[in-house]
């Protein structure tokens, strides 16, 4: 009979509670501080899943907006609301992955109807960057 080993594995890295999240703070290794990001996990999350909506409709994949919200088990409303956020000005979508969004930039109010276009986006959430 073989007997069970155990091994340890010790990583330096300390837990910081932030109001709403915990972050994971690594110890500078290689002379290079960690890279962080202030981006809001639910936006950059909600923006991942349209995205990845969108192209499977652009596959072909589902017919329809109602065929993909059965099929993912979401409602279809939802769905559309995520999609829209498809249509967001490249620098928008850029500053929220980044994490350097204005405040304005929430996913609350992205769920609500916006401009299609780039530059009344860009008046409307505060943004001062060119809008095409």
């Amino acid at each position: 009979m073989t007997t069970a080993t155990s091994v340890t594995v010790r990583v330096p890295l300390a837990i910081r509670h932030r109001p709403g999240r915990k972050t994971v703070v690594t110890p500078i290794t290689d002379g290079m501080a960690p890279v962080t990001t202030r981006a809001d996990p639910t936006l950059v999350k909600a923006l991942a899943r349209a995205f990845r909506y969108q192209r499977m409709l652009d596959e072909g994949r589902y017919a329809s907006i109602s065929e993909m919200a059965d099929a993912e088990r979401i409602e279809r409303g939802y769905l559309g609301s995520l999609l829209r956020l498809t249509l967001l000005a490249p620098d928008l979508v850029t500053n929220a992955l980044d994490g350097r969004h204005m405040p304005s930039v929430a996913l609350a109010a992205l769920l609500e109807p916006f401009p299609l276009c780039w530059r009344g986006q860009s008046e409307l959430f505060g943004h001062g960057g060119s809008g095409k």
